[in-house]
């Protein structure tokens, strides 16, 4: 793929993750030759600009990938399931957001702050990871690697714009009427097998995804499974509790880990405070933390309320925040996708 400037398709381009994905490759004047927008039946004739051209949107399907060098998918498990190993067949590199391929052996799960050095390896298809595990492997990354980890405990607070558009639009019209006075009527949250809806304006649910056979939902199977897979190591124990809460914007969780070896607090804080990606905001007497609502449209992880465990000389507390929809997905696929350019 020797070529300095790429045909690049984003399939689910009116979605929110899509939107992102498109403002990104204009705003970091990604090298596109042509841009083809692509997105269901629903949404196609939809117009879009980039750079200043407007763009039709079309309807994506197995020949939509004719030419593309990149495609990027934002648009849910299925379609990706469908439709990218059509694109991988007209020769496009796919980048896929959804949760279809991230444990397939033969496509890379990748973070790039973490494991570029997978993305070589690729057979067509690179997975981009859950957005809550991204952040979490982004900040822990740098302690891995200078002390080793066996282990981590990690209670998410996630902001309902993971769950979608119309879960957004449930929160606002729900925090209204409870305002108001009145019932608040839930229909989307929580996203599962069964009929049954809560409330999310003034509440935490502490449901995301389909409940498993062990007890665990799919979303926290999601954080055990590819936390393992980024790393490369079986061995590192995860648990998780994935909680949603009425937030728009940006991803919130509080980490216990256990490292292999001795540290020093300061060390630590210095090593995160240096890492790419990560920027550092630990400054308790001036009541500084990460806040989502200040994570909210930035690229970076944050990270604070650093502090060593009280039951564990070994273990240490963080507090990490990002905006699900830039590093939870469409940053972290956009700088997949740089990497490929840089290497063509």
């Amino acid at each position: 793929m020797s070529k300095t400037k790429f045909n690049v398709a984003v399939v689910g381009a009116t979605g929110a993750v899509g939107e992102q994905i498109i403002g990104l490759l204009e705003k970091r004047d990604f090298p596109v030759d042509k841009l083809k927008l692509l997105s269901s039946a629903r949404s196609a004739g939809t117009v879009l600009n980039f750079k200043g051209q407007e763009i039709t949107v079309e309807e994506a399907g197995p020949d939509s990938f004719e030419g593309i060098d990149i495609a990027l998918f934002s648009a849910g498990g299925d379609v990706s399931k469908e439709l990218a190993p059509h694109a991988v067949r007209h020769g496009a590199v796919c980048i896929d957001n959804t949760n279809a391929f991230r444990m397939d052996p033969t496509a890379p799960l990748v973070v790039p702050e973490v494991n570029a050095d997978q993305i070589d390896k690729h057979q067509g298809i690179i997975a981009n990871p859950n957005c809550s595990t991204i952040q979490m492997v982004a900040a822990l990354k740098p302690l891995y690697d200078s002390y080793g980890i066996s282990r981590i405990i990690v209670s998410t607070y996630q902001a309902v714009s993971g769950a979608g558009a119309k879960a957004i639009n449930e929160m606002l019209r729900q925090s209204k009427e409870v305002l108001e006075g009145r019932d608040a009527n839930p229909d989307i949250l929580p996203v599962g097998s069964l009929p049954v809806k809560h409330q999310i304006a003034f509440n935490a649910i502490p449901q995301i995804d389909k409940f498993q056979d062990n007890g665990y939902t799919l979303e926290e199977m999601k954080m055990v499974r590819e936390t393992k897979k980024i790393f490369g190591d079986e061995d590192i124990a995860v648990t998780a509790t994935c909680v949603r809460i009425p937030v728009i914007y940006g991803h919130s969780e509080s980490v216990y880990v256990e490292l292999k070896n001795d540290y020093e607090l300061e060390e630590v804080k210095q090593l995160l405070a240096e890492s790419p990606g990560i920027t550092l905001v630990d400054d308790p007497a001036a009541q500084a933390y990460p806040l989502a609502t200040d994570a909210a449209g930035k690229n970076d992880v944050f990270v604070g309320r650093v502090r060593r465990d009280l039951g564990n000389a070994r273990g240490l507390n963080l507090w990490i925040v990002s905006d699900n929809l830039l590093k939870g997905a469409a940053w972290n696929a956009v700088q997949i996708a740089e990497i490929i350019a840089a290497k063509a």
